[in-house]
């Protein structure tokens, strides 16, 4: 899970919240389902995951603004916005900051 502070057109503070099923989108990503998350790091703009697969080598790092970037081996495989529209296996919330109400963007 992720989130991030956003300000809106109109000056009302909203958090974006995206969730993300890593295995089903390393899975997306690569066409194999068997990867191993070995760590888990939480930083103040972002959150980075170590993964396995034999040999293999990934790093993936999720950004509080919803970019995200997966490297494996060395070799970016995916750098981007990461949203609904660029994998089924995120969902992206929107919720207004002081209520906590959801909201929903066209």
């Amino acid at each position: 899970m992720i989130e991030a502070n956003v300000q809106q057109a109109w000056d009302a503070p909203v958090v974006c919240r995206v969730e993300v099923d890593l295995p089903g989108w390393m899975a997306q990503l690569t066409g194999r389902d068997d990867w191993l998350v070995l760590e888990e790091e939480e930083e103040e703009n972002h959150m980075s995951f170590a993964l396995s697969l034999g040999m293999q080598k990934a790093e993936v790092t999720l950004y509080h603004s919803g970019y995200a970037i997966v490297d494996i081996d060395g070799k970016p495989i995916f750098q981007g916005a990461l949203t609904s529209a660029t994998s089924n296996c995120a969902h992206l919330s929107y919720y207004n900051a002081d209520s906590g109400e959801p909201i929903t963007l066209n």
